[in-house]
């Protein structure tokens, strides 16, 4: 047994980090201090003043562990590394996990390209980025490589290498193939270079060149190639038009503006490359009521720059953050130079961050009624729930279970799960029945039942969707299977409340089957909406699992059973004749002639079909 005050005396005075688990075991906090003693401690004083969240977060702990870490640094990292993992309910959670295009230089290359790349590694190339648009990425990469005559294709060209022919866009004029040498390695850099010079804005040299060429391919009366040269210098106004020129600097800076309303928030970042304004992203957060904007800033910054693999030589903001020497020394650290911030009060940078302000409440009011929906269809319903079986604020996690099969024929079975009244998908698991034989739904349930919790209980810490107990399980069906559910949770030991999601005469959710009762339920309610949706959800989960190992199984070939008969010569078979009943009324010899078969394996196929 964990007893709270006991443990707390043991608590050293040393940074580190702190996580809070509830009854669960679910990691509900990650934080992280200076003094794991001052601060923890803090939590469990009657003198306490802390949010109504975090007094709710409190209630809800049963036990807690702790790390030391050598610096609060460490603590920094740590504890972004732990949030990200675990997603704690009462940590400020950053809603959206993007991950930025760049385009990648293979400098390295003899003759280099250029590539669209996800992620920025130490591989002695050079990066460009990040971008906010794939598309603008794609188009600009497919623009240079037109206009300079760039390689994209992934040939390995050397010393030694050979080639029988080259590509199509040697044939569209798009490519000067140096696969075939036609074209020397210098002068191929040096149009590289010049690509290079083009991405990072200077495009002022090949707009003059292309003008100039337009010009004398009109005055040769050569008009379509003059139309060629004016679409490219279109191409190029269209993709260098998002880069708008926001300060004679040249320098990489994050603008971030925070807009916020209720338990929702939104952080506009303006992303500045090289004096030039590439993009601009909006990110929700939630978790941010009764937070200060010092501590939503905080908790935004280090869990966005934790996942991004480009950090910009400054951040604007417009008020200072939560631990920002920590940050600061973790930013720079991480870019392996310094990183500044800086609090405009007049001129470009406080321009911009109006701007981004002004843009970051736009977003929010026009995503308000969106938020307010969800919000209703989600954690409003499951409060809705809460309140049918009185069991308010209790409700997090949901599992629900279904049987699939025909007749009993391969019988799978299907766990969902759902929090805060969304599906976590990554979390729903199948099951393919393997003790039952024939159509025994409630043999099957307990089988499906038993190895998940028993999974539970010997394997608590790898972290997987059976590591963590449910608030409470939704059975697709009544009393019967409520009951099949409970049985095997008491006979492992498990306290976790089941609830049944009744059916009328016409396969309609009716009411709900909790501790011996029949509940009713609003139908027009958003609760109900959600426990049909799990019910649904839970349903076509099963049977999708179930058409999948009936389409395996009758995917497999009569041939296999074939002795001598290899994938190779089903192969050949097939091939050689139009369909299986040819193959049984061919004769011996049509059967050797085939590629690959002998008399022997043609004397088996036709004493296999012989014995049928």
């Amino acid at each position: 047994m964990f007893d709270i005050q006991e443990e707390l005396k043991k608590l050293p005075a040393r940074p580190g980090v702190y996580l809070m688990h509830d009854a669960g075991d679910e990691i509900i906090y990650v934080g992280k201090a200076i003094s794991l003693k001052n601060r923890v401690r803090q939590y469990f004083q009657e003198s306490r003043q802390v949010s109504p969240k975090i007094e709710k977060m409190i209630s809800r702990i049963a036990w807690f562990e702790y790390i030391v870490t050598d610096s609060e640094l460490e603590a920094l990292v740590l504890e972004c590394n732990l949030i990200k993992e675990h997603e704690p309910r009462y940590n400020t959670m950053l809603k959206d996990g993007k991950s930025y295009p760049y385009i990648q230089a293979t400098i390295q290359e003899p003759f280099p390209r250029l590539l669209f790349s996800r992620q920025m590694k130490r591989d002695g190339n050079k990066y460009f980025g990040p971008f906010t648009s794939a598309s603008a990425i794609r188009e600009a990469i497919e623009l240079v490589n037109r206009i300079y005559h760039l390689r994209t294709c992934k040939r390995k060209i050397g010393e030694g290498s050979s080639f029988p022919r080259p590509c199509l866009y040697y044939e569209m004029g798009q490519c000067e193939a140096p696969c075939q040498g036609w074209i020397d390695e210098k002068t191929y850099r040096e149009n590289f270079e010049k690509a290079l010079r083009f991405l990072q804005g200077d495009t002022k040299e090949i707009c003059r060149e292309l003008t100039d060429k337009m010009k004398e391919a009109s005055a040769r009366m050569e008009f379509e190639e003059a139309a060629l040269y004016r679409d490219q210098l279109e191409s190029i106004r269209r993709v260098t038009e998002r880069q708008k020129i926001t300060s004679g600097e040249r320098d990489d800076r994050d603008i971030l503006a925070l807009a916020r309303t209720g338990n929702e928030a939104v952080m506009q970042v303006f992303f500045i490359r090289d004096g030039k304004l590439l993009g601009r992203e909006h990110y929700y957060l939630t978790g941010v009521e009764y937070e200060r904007d010092e501590d939503v800033i905080s908790s935004f910054i280090k869990q966005f720059y934790a996942g991004t693999p480009f950090l910009p030589h400054e951040l604007v903001t417009e008020k200072e953050f939560t631990d920002r020497e920590a940050i600061l020394a973790w930013l720079s650290d991480k870019r392996g130079a310094k990183v500044y911030h800086v609090i405009p009060k007049r001129g470009q940078k406080e321009r911009l961050l109006e701007l981004a302000k002004k843009n970051a409440y736009m977003v929010l009011m026009q995503d308000a009624e969106k938020l307010k929906t969800e919000q209703a269809k989600t954690r409003g319903a499951m409060d809705e729930i809460e309140g049918l079986l009185g069991m308010e604020g209790q409700l997090h996690r949901v599992e629900s279970y279904d049987i699939s099969h025909i007749n009993g024929f391969e019988t799978v079975g299907s766990m969902v799960v759902f929090e805060d009244g969304k599906a976590k998908k990554n979390d729903y698991r199948k099951f393919r029945i393997q003790s039952v034989s024939g159509p025994d739904d409630y043999a099957s349930m307990d089988e499906m039942l038993s190895r998940r919790f028993d999974r539970y209980k010997n394997n608590k810490e790898n972290g997987d969707s059976f590591a963590h107990l449910p608030d409470i399980i939704f059975m697709d069906g009544g009393k019967g299977q409520v009951h099949i559910c409970e049985d095997v949770l008491e006979r492992l030991q498990l306290d976790v409340p089941v609830c049944g999601m009744v059916k009328d005469d016409h396969h309609r959710t009716r009411g709900l089957y909790f501790r011996d009762r029949e509940i009713p339920i609003d139908t027009h309610g958003e609760g109900f909406h959600l426990i049909t949706r799990i019910q649904d959800e839970t349903h076509r989960f099963a049977i999708e699992y179930h058409k999948l190992i009936r389409r395996k199984g009758q995917t497999k070939s009569v041939l296999e059973d074939i002795p001598g008969i290899g994938p190779k010569r089903r192969q050949a078979l097939i091939r050689a004749f139009e369909s299986l009943e040819d193959i049984k009324n061919a004769t011996e010899k049509e059967l050797a002639d085939v590629p690959g078969m002998d008399t022997a394996a043609a004397r088996a196929v036709k004493e296999f079909f012989a014995e049928k």
